[in-house]
């Protein structure tokens, strides 16, 4: 198993783990931070894809490292948009969802 398979493998089960929290939980912080293992997940496949027969693609690390400044700014959104919804409804969840989970 070489060292960008790893890598890859590694990253979908990120996904995979951030898939099942954004899911399982309603409370919008928990599906916040869930929303980023899914993307540091996509980001470790890419970097592990990257690598072909020995030659390293340097297009995909462009875009990880884009896609790092984009999902910063997404994450310092929606956590504005979170404390707005606390702020105008008293809780951390959206309408029609529990918060026992």
């Amino acid at each position: 198993m070489t060292g960008g398979l790893f890598y890859a493998i590694t990253g979908v089960l990120l996904f995979c783990l951030g898939l099942y929290g954004f899911i399982q939980h309603a409370h919008l912080l928990r599906r916040i931070l869930a929303f980023n293992i899914m993307g540091s997940g996509c980001f470790l496949v890419l970097v592990g894809l990257a690598q072909r027969g020995g030659q390293v693609d340097p297009v995909p690390h462009a875009l990880v490292l884009t896609g790092i400044v984009v999902a910063v700014s997404a994450t310092a959104f929606a956590l504005i948009l979170m404390r707005q919804l606390y702020v105008e409804s008293g809780h951390c969840t959206l309408p029609g969802e529990d918060e026992e989970s």
